[in-house]
């Protein structure tokens, strides 16, 4: 213990003499935690929309004002012709088609129905298929009042209604900023933690002080344990930032307890510091170690279950993202913030990743090499 604690005060040293690292581990994560969810926003807003009434009728004039007032749309313009709203779309000026055919009222109201043509830009996919669900819902309450306003009331009182009122869970007013902060800080206290100890072993290789240590009579799992000590409490630190961030920032207050919380993060960050460690042991460069973090981290976060579903990704996915320690610290994140999940409830997680855990950090041990 006297020689860890010997190497931990070299590493502690070592860390805060160089003030743009101590800047990269507290204040860039921080900005990050700040400007990410909101550019990072799974509404989408001011879809363009073009509009080609043949009508021209006050039911064809109440249906555009609905579907602008709704907050969703932007009307870029309002054509005489499908060609040149068509036009609209081809110059990146327009998102959607709404083609209202002549004799809309009309039809109706004599006929019981009508048909509307809707164009969609699906270039971007994500864009076309939320926009085309907005204005069919928009289009589906416009009708719901026409028929509410044509319908006598003894006419009407023939039919039974079904009314449905829906609750939601964890989330009540869907502000998606609860559900991607959560996930966001699991990714910064990732990075943070497996960038700088991917670059530490590195780093003393590289300044040729690692010679030094080699010579001395330390064992490999006390050099391993120094390495790691650090910046698993310099990792802590920052996620008990993020989660200041996220509460006096966003208004996020976890549900269930922090100990909970805590007590994955310490193991987790074990697993993520581990893997750093033995990526620091193959390589000489801290070029090398950056680039196969690089890639690593990539994949971890598409995989992660942050921006995407995991339970919406092909089987030979799913089955990568298991042996992916970042998609477990998303889910119990989000398990215990939103949903208020005890500690019984993630002890899957935690075993998986304590698993993790042992296997990376024995082999980062027994890869490191005191002779060349």
């Amino acid at each position: 213990m006297r020689t860890l604690r010997f190497l931990l005060r070299k590493e502690f040293r070592q860390i805060f003499r160089d003030k743009s690292i101590v800047a990269m581990i507290f204040f860039m994560p921080m900005v990050q935690l700040i400007l990410m969810p909101l550019a990072a926003d799974y509404e989408v807003r001011n879809i363009n929309l073009s509009v080609v009434d043949r009508d021209k009728s006050p039911y064809s004039q109440k249906l555009i004002s609905k579907i602008v007032a709704s907050g969703y749309f932007r009307l870029t313009g309002y054509n005489a012709s499908f060609r040149e709203a068509f036009g609209l779309i081809e110059s990146d000026e327009a998102d959607l088609i709404l083609e209202i055919p002549s004799d809309f009222e009309r039809n109706l109201i004599r006929e019981d129905h009508e048909k509307l043509f809707v164009a969609v830009n699906a270039i971007n996919g994500t864009k076309a298929s939320l926009g085309g669900s907005y204005l069919g819902s928009i289009i589906g309450d416009f009708n719901a009042d026409i028929r509410m306003q044509l319908v006598t009331p003894p006419r009407f009182s023939q039919f039974p209604m079904i009314d449905v009122v829906a609750s939601n869970w964890f989330n009540p007013v869907l502000n998606y900023k609860v559900f991607i902060v959560p996930g966001i800080l699991a990714i910064l206290v990732t990075m943070v933690g497996g960038f700088l100890s991917a670059l530490n072993i590195v780093k003393e290789k590289e300044i040729g002080t690692i010679e030094q240590i080699n010579v001395t009579p330390i064992k490999k799992h006390i050099f391993i344990l120094g390495k790691l000590i650090p910046f698993w409490v310099l990792a802590n630190i920052v996620f008990t930032i993020g989660l200041l961030v996220a509460r006096f920032v966003y208004g996020i207050v976890p549900v269930g307890s922090l100990l909970t919380l805590y007590a994955f993060i310490s193991v987790y960050l074990l697993a993520v510091l581990g893997f750093g460690l033995l990526v620091s042991t193959f390589c000489d460069t801290q070029q090398q170690a950056m680039f196969i973090m690089f890639f690593f981290m990539m994949l971890f976060i598409l995989l992660g279950g942050l921006f995407t579903s995991i339970d919406s990704m092909p089987e030979w996915a799913k089955a990568i993202t298991r042996i992916n320690p970042v998609r477990y610290m998303i889910e119990v994140m989000r398990m215990v913030i939103l949903k208020g999940s005890s500690f019984k409830d993630v002890l899957p997680h935690v075993g998986i990743v304590s698993l993790m855990a042992a296997i990376l950090n024995s082999w980062a041990i027994l890869n490191y090499k005191k002779t060349n």
